[in-house]
């Protein structure tokens, strides 16, 4: 009776909580929450009012790694470190409650454990929504890396024809393939036809992607602007440095693809073999009589 008692009791609490947090958190992110689903739409409530709370807790060194990775992972825009870490908070909550009512209640462990296992818990389900994150930043990442030798062949082709850059860079966000790259490439065109200087908007553009190959293609453009070089020839060694990059990135694939296949090989498919080889000449000696 005594823990129906604080489960009603938590039940309420929880009840109230949500009477007292969901309207004004829900005032305040109507538009947002619109264009979430599932799970995380229900409880964004909560992770708006969480955010207001460890705001203050977060470094700045921390603020700056979270919105990184939020602009790698392409999160909506309204996503803020915060609700980062509130989610985390909330994740952490969440495993923390649920393991220490089935580690207390139902498999009748002490407190010591039921507190330890809750720690647990709580801190595997807390590194969910930066994993997913960083997950979700490397596909986008390596995606990008794939379309990008694509672009730089449609950018050289045009400029070559005679094109400016940034009309060769039109035809290439227009005619090219659809994808991450090609999203973030007509994002730095809006930024230059709002008034944005060219370089400046492949800056952003190349910071937004994150990869090391692309802001080393914007430094070469932003010198040949500088120095007002032909962009042709340096376009056309970009454009088969990056290939090469592409060709070596397969073959290094290529060869750790044994290596990854040796422990899958010796755990399952070595033993499965050994006895279906060794079980008939066992049966043979057993019922042999020496």
């Amino acid at each position: 009776m005594f823990w129906l008692s604080v489960m009603a009791a938590g039940i309420s609490l929880s009840c109230l909580l949500w009477l007292a947090v969901r309207p004004w958190a829900q005032y305040r992110c109507v538009a947002s929450s619109q264009a979430r689903g599932g799970l995380l739409r229900a409880v964004w409530p909560w992770v708006q009012a969480l955010a207001l709370v460890c705001r203050p807790f977060i470094t700045w060194a921390r603020r700056r790694q979270l919105s990184q990775l939020v602009n790698l992972a392409a999160w909506p825009d309204d996503w803020l470190p915060e609700h980062v870490v509130a989610l985390q908070a909330l994740c952490f909550i969440g495993g923390a409650a649920v393991s220490v009512l089935v580690l207390f209640q139902y498999a009748g462990a002490g407190w010591p454990v039921s507190f330890g296992g809750a720690l647990v818990a709580g801190g595997m389900l807390a590194c969910l929504p930066v994993q997913h994150l960083r997950r979700r930043a490397k596909e986008r990442q390596l995606g990008m890396l794939r379309e990008f030798p694509f672009m730089l062949d449609m950018t050289t082709l045009c400029v070559e024809a005679g094109l400016n850059l940034q009309g060769a860079l039109i035809q290439a966000a227009t005619h090219g393939p659809q994808g991450a790259l090609m999203s973030e490439l007509r994002r730095a065109q809006s930024d230059m036809r709002a008034g944005m200087p060219r370089i400046a908007a492949l800056k952003l553009f190349a910071a937004r992607t994150g990869l090391t190959e692309v802001q080393q293609w914007v430094m070469a453009m932003e010198q040949a602007d500088n120095l007002g070089m032909s962009l042709g020839p340096i376009l056309r060694a970009q454009s088969e440095q990056r290939r090469n990059e592409r060709f070596l990135r397969a073959e290094k694939l290529a060869l750790q693809a044994p290596v990854k296949m040796l422990f899958p090989m010796v755990v399952c498919i070595f033993p499965c073999t050994f006895l279906v080889i060794a079980f008939p000449i066992l049966v043979k000696l057993l019922s042999t009589d020496f």
